[in-house]
């Protein structure tokens, strides 16, 4: 009989400690929308426009397109911009701004490696390029009108 209560005790007990396990663990989704509004906060012309699954859209001046995406397969954050294929140095310029708040990195180092992505895309190197620049990933991409950039760091880093 004591062997019986020892059992549903120590049953409960765990039954307990899962459920404030799981009701204590903060969603993911909010880590993606501090960041959104971080960028908003501290990069002028960044405004929130809506958010979708694990997609927070953005937008600036500078840009056609402008999203942060959590939680994919193979990395935790990913920030994606979008503009003509002419691309200006203001777009540079605030994809690396972004890039330093949201993976913490130094902003000159962020500007560096977003700079260096867009302008090797040419004839030598074609449409699609990717590097690793300061434990970031990047692929910058570009068609006949448009120019766009992704930068992530995978998950184990």
């Amino acid at each position: 009989m004591a062997s019986r209560r020892q059992f549903r005790r120590s049953v409960l007990f765990a039954a307990a400690l899962a459920l404030a396990a799981f009701s204590a663990s903060p969603a993911r989704a909010d880590r993606c929308d501090d960041v959104a509004k971080q960028l908003a906060s501290q990069i002028d012309g960044v405004k929130v426009n809506l958010k979708a699954r694990n997609i927070v859209y953005l937008t600036h001046p500078a840009t056609k397109e402008f999203s942060i995406g959590c939680r994919g397969q193979n990395y935790s954050l990913e920030l994606y911009a979008k503009t003509d294929r002419k691309f200006k140095p203001e777009f540079s310029n605030l994809v690396g701004a972004a890039a330093a708040l949201v993976f913490t990195i130094p902003k000159p180092d962020a500007v560096t490696g977003t700079t260096r992505c867009l302008k090797r895309m040419g004839i030598l190197r074609g449409d699609k390029v990717s590097m690793r620049y300061r434990r970031l990933n990047m692929e910058c991409t570009r068609t006949k009108t448009e120019a766009a950039i992704a930068v992530t760091r995978g998950k184990d880093e």
